[in-house]
């Protein structure tokens, strides 16, 4: 309770200038307080319809912080209506509302020397000028209960730098070349082709083998590595698969099996390209992004 609702609340059995002076609180200031009155029950008003919008945003995906909310409540909004984000912030703060924050490690990369020296083209830029034009992955590890069946799945990812849509990806129950050849393949599926790209990763045996080295020659396309044990070279697919695992797994320590594991990553990377606001595409989807530069190539054209 504040000092001026304890004053607000004992003026009728004592008097106020007693009450300011036993809560050391100047009498201006209280009647100012009391004047104020009607705003702050509008505002609480309005902080409490808000909040109802912002509740069934969250429900939808609990994993949304302050500024995807904020994206969401103003997306198609009138001037008048947009709200600002600290406010959206303060809002949830109150209701004990907030969007999952938490990481895990486990190593998936098992450097491995290279038949051929393969060049960093990348150097720690993860931006393009259009799509198509620069993708990073990696291979990150989706662990299984015990009564599940135990061990691990795999992700393998192929991501976009410039709209950082995941455009190629493959799940399976090893770390073969097989596994990120998938994720590739589907890349070059999805886009038509892949001709002129970079790919970048680490210097995992299985982007550094042979076979991973012939896939890319025949779909035209340049490979890059960071530096061996340097997970800084390749931040943006390591942030993925952060966000990834925090997002789906949330405080649970591992999938309860192998179908509901397949089941809730599909769910979540098709959200992910199609409906999840990302922070560098000014808070749109990676494909909402990918289709506005499309647009604006049009209106250039």
């Amino acid at each position: 309770m504040s000092r001026f609702q304890f004053v607000a609340d004992h003026s009728t059995t004592y008097p106020v200038k007693r009450l300011c002076e036993l809560v050391e609180i100047e009498r201006s200031s209280y009647y100012a307080w009391q004047t104020g009155a009607p705003a702050r029950s509008a505002r609480a008003a309005s902080d409490g319809e808000l909040l109802e919008r912002i509740r069934i945003i969250h429900a939808d995906d609990n994993a949304q912080g302050a500024p995807r909310i904020t994206a969401e409540l103003n997306d198609g909004a009138a001037p008048e209506d947009r709200v600002n984000h600290k406010r959206v912030a303060r809002v949830m703060r109150e209701a004990g509302l907030s969007g999952y924050v938490k990481k895990r490690k486990h190593r998936t990369t098992v450097p491995e020397p290279a038949d051929q020296v393969v060049p960093d083209l990348l150097g720690r830029d993860f931006t393009a000028e259009a799509p198509n034009q620069r993708y990073v992955g990696d291979i990150t590890y989706l662990p299984l209960s015990e009564a599940g069946g135990g061990g691990n799945l795999y992700l393998a990812t192929v991501i976009d730098c410039y709209s950082r849509r995941l455009v190629g990806w493959a799940i399976a129950d090893h770390m073969r070349t097989d596994l990120v050849a998938d994720a590739l393949k589907a890349a070059a599926a999805a886009r038509g082709s892949l001709a002129g790209a970079i790919f970048h990763s680490d210097h995992g045996s299985v982007y550094t083998s042979k076979a991973y080295a012939e896939l890319c020659q025949r779909l035209c396309v340049t490979q890059s590595m960071g530096a061996v044990g340097s997970s800084a070279d390749n931040a943006m697919a390591e942030s993925f698969n952060a966000t990834t695992k925090r997002e789906v797994l949330r405080d649970a320590a591992c999938f309860t099996d192998e179908l509901t594991a397949r089941r809730k990553m599909f769910r979540w990377l098709t959200r992910y390209n199609t409906k999840r606001r990302h922070s560098w595409c000014r808070y749109l989807s990676p494909n909402a992004y990918e289709r506005a530069y499309t647009a604006k190539l049009a209106l250039a054209a």
